[in-house]
Formats: structure tokens, sequence, C-alpha cells
């Protein structure tokens, strides 16, 4: 059977996953996420239930620390590196917030997969270091990263091309001053497919777990969280030769639709510069403030939206915008 061993070299069940190299003699180790879910029911649903959970709370915590800094308290000093000058309305908010919540369900769904999957030992997903020792979790790391950006880009830009494809994604493209809660404002289907590699992957390849959600949970998704954010950092602008920043994915939302794939990428921008789907023009804050668009004056003039009504029940019961047609 599939185990683990104690200090005293017993063999410890721990379901389908293994850790060969973990002692339990320490109590300062960490409980690894494979191994909580050893004990976990098992159920797909219940695994699907829980990660659905855990996806909101990351969504609260990274997207709506960011949202309350910079759309709730903005100031002049944060607004002179905003990409859009204009903020957008609570209704385009709202309206993200809520797609965001499909997105959710729909993008737990493989990570819960992969886990349930790993529980009834159906592939090959392995806790701790393993026998492969750190080398392999180093460089796994990476390569996982990079496949999953290759897959990001490919599926994002078929998105672009393929009419059926455009019919689901432009949706997403309704929030074209996007905010950091549209990370993952897709269609369901959109989310699903993005997230497949989260169980694809420990199909074909030896793969730790832990390291797996850590990077599309967290890596990821905080990424994400930089692209949607709005605004530009002064050291990362938009500028900079083969790192996708929050600018060209701002240009992505603004601009991009059927057979227009501009900025498709997530991390790198080596997959659009092969593609050709780079913009040749700039709009960043940067240009805006070396051109004197982002003067005090021109803030003063600024709408700031009173994002206090996303807390009331009766705003979110307000009849929503149309579609995108």
């Amino acid at each position: 059977s599939v185990c683990i061993r104690s200090s005293s070299g017993d063999r410890l069940p721990i379901g389908g996953l293994v850790d060969t190299t973990r002692s339990l003699a320490s109590s300062s180790d960490t409980m690894v996420l494979c191994e909580m879910m050893s004990g976990a029911p098992q159920s797909f649903f219940s695994t699907w239930a829980t990660i659905s959970f855990l996806t909101l709370l990351s969504v609260v915590f990274f997207s709506g620390s960011v949202f309350w800094v910079y759309y709730v308290n903005p100031t002049y000093a944060k607004w002179q590196y905003k990409i859009n000058p204009k903020f957008p309305t609570p209704q385009d908010v709202r309206l993200e917030i809520t797609q965001t919540l499909k997105g959710i369900v729909a993008a737990a769904f493989a990570p819960s997969l992969s886990l349930y999957l790993s529980q009834q030992g159906m592939s090959q997903a392995y806790c701790g270091v393993g026998e492969k020792g750190w080398g392999y979790l180093v460089g796994s790391f990476f390569v996982t990263w990079i496949v999953a950006d290759a897959f990001e880009f490919g599926y994002h830009y078929l998105g672009h091309s393929v009419t059926s494809m455009w019919q689901v994604h432009k949706h997403h493209h309704r929030f074209f001053n996007p905010s950091p809660f549209s990370v993952i404002a897709d269609e369901p289907l959109d989310q699903f497919v993005r997230a497949l590699p989260m169980a694809v992957l420990p199909l074909i390849a030896p793969i730790n777990m832990d390291m797996l959600f850590v990077q599309f949970g967290v890596f990821f998704y905080a990424y994400g969280v930089y692209l949607h954010w709005g605004y530009e950092l002064e050291k990362l602008d938009a500028h900079h030769p083969w790192i996708n920043t929050s600018y060209q994915h701002y240009a992505h939302h603004a601009l991009s639709i059927m057979n227009k794939p501009y900025h498709t990428g997530f991390y790198i921008k080596l997959w659009d510069q092969l593609a050709g789907s780079t913009l040749k023009t700039c709009g960043c804050s940067k240009c805006a403030r070396a051109k004197g668009e982002r003067s005090e004056e021109a803030w003063e003039k600024i709408e700031k939206p009173d994002y206090s009504v996303l807390l009331s029940p009766s705003f979110w019961l307000q009849p929503a915008a149309k579609k995108v047609a």
C-alpha cells in the first residue's frame, strides 16, 4: 500500500500519495496539502466544494486588498500610475464579481479532480521532496510554469481567432477597463479549460502537489491580479523587453477583439512576439506622465466612484447591464 514512514520506521498509509522523505518525528514539519487531503472525505464533490471555498478566499484576499487600496482609496500619487485615467463604475465591478463567482466554481473543477485522482492513486502526484529529490522538484516547477504559460497563450490566442471560442471569451472583454476583481471573470468554460493543466500534468509526469497548487493558486493568481490591477509599477514598466506587464494586459482588454489577438500571453512576451500579436504603439502611464497627462488638475477632474454601494444588498438586486453583443 502507499505510505510514509514514521520516526520508528513504521509505514503509515496516506491514500494514493507518497512521501518517502518526511519524518513524523519533528512537530515543526508543515503538513502538506496532499497529506491533509488524505484525511478528507473520499468524495470528489466534497473536494470540489472545499477548493471552491479556498479559491474564494484567495480572490477576497488578493483582489479585495488591492481593490481597497487603489480603487476605494485612490490618491493622486497612486493615480499617476493608473493606465486608464478613469475608474470603472460600481456596476462594472459588480458584474466582474458575479462573473468571478461563476469562474471560481469552474476553475476549481480541475484541481479538485487532480486531488481526487491523487487520493485514488490514479495519478503520478506525490508529497514532499520524494525520491526524485530537490533538483527534480525545482526543475519541474519551471517546466510546469513554462508549459502552463504556453498553454494559456495558445488557448487565449485561439479565443480571439476562432469564432466559436470568441463567443465564449468575449464576455471577459466586457471589462475594457478592468479592476483586480476581473482576473477570473470569465464564462465557466473558459476557466474550466484554463485550469486543466492542474489535472492533466500529474497524469503524464510525477508532480509535487504542493508545488502545483502554490504555482497556480498563488503565483498565477497573484500575477493575474497584477495584470488586471489597472496600474503600473515604476521599475517594471510597459517597455520591458520580455515580461508581460499590466499595461500589455490592459491594452489586451481594451483593444483585442475577434481576429485581433493582441498580447494574449500571460507571463512572458515571447509567445506574442513569435505570433506577431504585439502592439506597436504605447499608451502606458509612463508615457502619459511624460506628456503631462497626469497632472493634479487632471486628477481633480476624474470622477471617483463611491464603491461603498458594493456593500449594499439592494445594489446587488438592481438589474445588471446587458451582455456583450
